[in-house]
């Protein structure tokens, strides 16, 4: 009898965690341009210091998420051949149509929002009031139709941006744990969560401390957790029912991988754990003084979830049995590019804080907001 050895290689990562920042961030900002809507296009008073909050978020992870993108490129300045060479068939080709148009929309929506508390400033001395003075181009006032067109267009372009970052990686056959349309919903889902728990964190660390805006966040929190577990437990029931690739790709992973095993044990206990405790806050007010705990750990759930996703299913072997290793390194492409981007982010958010008087917005405080400055009432952390 002959043997035939067969000889399989092993292929590094291709998506480096520069991939996990930009669909962390990225899914941030387009969820958070749909926190704006109530407030900034639909004009509902109640909503517009969380449209403040929102706004903030959306455009600061809009800046910074294209930069991980390039990086995440391994050679960046190769971006035009986006460009030079369409391929209308490609999700990524037509992400790079979709993302700077979004970008742009976003930038120019908070432009048109920030110009009258930019101009209600332009007496200020120094670079403060230069910039002031110079960003709103004049002092006409701002068209409330033009706010709204372009909320819409940038609404539009959101979902264009979500549906191209979730069908790319969808689309992969190679990979049973990515190749399901549950995954582009759950992305969805975990950006809502990040997004309202970015808005949490904000609003307290930002001094204005809204007890309205941080109740409604967590009424979010609550209710896309539940709807990501009904979509989870979908996903689970429907790939048992029909032995699904994705759903047995799962089991099989969490039952040979100790470390899928503690990633699963991690994301069910982190849900749960949202759930109870953005559900015991609403009902419970001497808990609201601690909901940006509960915002850090939205936050940590939507990364978290995409660091699985997207870095933990490469390990897995495409053409033998077993996992490969992968150990983070402590350079730009490991873990100095992720705490790099925290910090780009980090510097956007102080830079707009500095210049823009953005808690201004229709028609509160640059300092305290008015709801909780004018009432008295308890400014929750």
């Amino acid at each position: 009898m002959q043997s035939i050895e067969l000889v399989a290689p092993r292929y590094g990562i291709a998506w480096y965690p520069w991939a996990v920042q930009y669909f962390f961030l990225i899914g941030l900002s387009y969820a958070s341009l749909w926190l704006v809507i109530p407030g900034a296009i639909l004009g509902r008073e109640k909503w517009k210091p969380a449209a403040r909050l929102a706004l903030l978020g959306a455009v600061s992870t809009a800046i910074v998420a294209p930069v991980s993108l390039l990086a995440d490129l391994h050679q960046p300045l190769r971006f035009w051949h986006f460009y030079a060479y369409p391929t209308p068939s490609s999700w990524m080709s037509l992400g790079s149509i979709f993302l700077p148009l979004y970008v742009g929309a976003v930038i120019f929506l908070a432009w048109l929002i920030w110009r009258d508390p930019l101009k209600a400033r332009a007496g200020a001395g120094g670079l403060q009031g230069l910039i002031a003075r110079g960003i709103p181009l004049g002092q006409w006032k701002t068209p409330r139709w033009l706010v709204v067109v372009v909320g819409v267009v940038a609404v539009v372009l959101s979902f264009s941006v979500m549906v191209y970052t979730g069908a790319e990686v969808a689309i992969l056959k190679a990979r049973p744990l990515w190749h399901t349309e549950y995954l582009p919903a759950i992305f969805l889902l975990t950006g809502v969560i990040g997004a309202a728990g970015l808005a949490v964190v904000i609003n307290r660390f930002s001094g204005m401390r809204h007890p309205l805006a941080g109740d409604q966040m967590l009424t979010i929190i609550l209710v896309a957790t539940v709807l990501a577990g009904l979509v989870a437990a979908g996903w689970l029931a429907q790939g048992l029912a029909i032995n699904d690739g994705s759903v047995a790709a799962a089991l099989e992973s969490v039952r040979d991988n100790a470390g899928w095993r503690r990633a699963a044990y991690w994301g069910v206990a982190a849900g749960i754990l949202l759930f109870l405790g953005a559900g015991l806050m609403e009902v419970m007010g001497s808990l609201r003084g601690t909901r940006w705990i509960l915002g850090l750990l939205a936050l940590a759930v939507a990364w978290m979830f995409r660091w699985t996703v997207l870095m933990d299913v490469q390990t897995i072997a495409k053409h033998t049995a077993g996992f490969n290793d992968y150990t983070l390194s402590l350079g730009s492409q490991g873990l100095l590019g992720i705490v790099g981007t925290f910090g780009l982010w980090l510097a956007v958010v102080v830079v707009v804080n500095l210049f823009v008087p953005w808690r201004a917005a229709y028609g509160g405080r640059d300092g305290a907001d008015t709801l909780s400055a004018t009432k008295g009432e308890p400014s929750y952390g």
